[in-house]
């Protein structure tokens, strides 16, 4: 069962994703480690950092799963 990260936008950018799930401490880290060809997105080998990611997506990455989960909005 993939771990479920919650997003509270539309969408996410996969290098910004790796970060805020803590698969990656950097960003610099998480250009290499999809640049390397060792994520996949939804089962397929994604090397795009600017991926968006929407909630029902999943990511492969490191041995994990981890699936993009729709968060409640933050109101003002």
């Amino acid at each position: 069962m993939p771990n479920k990260i919650s997003i509270t936008t539309e969408y996410i950018k996969l290098d910004q994703f790796l970060k805020f799930a803590g698969v990656v401490p950097t960003g610099g880290e998480a250009k290499e480690l999809i640049l390397s060809g060792l994520v996949a997105v939804n089962g397929v080998p994604c090397q795009l950092r600017g991926k968006k990611l929407r909630p029902g997506d999943t990511v492969m990455v490191k041995g994990g799963d981890y699936e993009v989960a729709a968060g409640e909005h933050q109101s003002d």
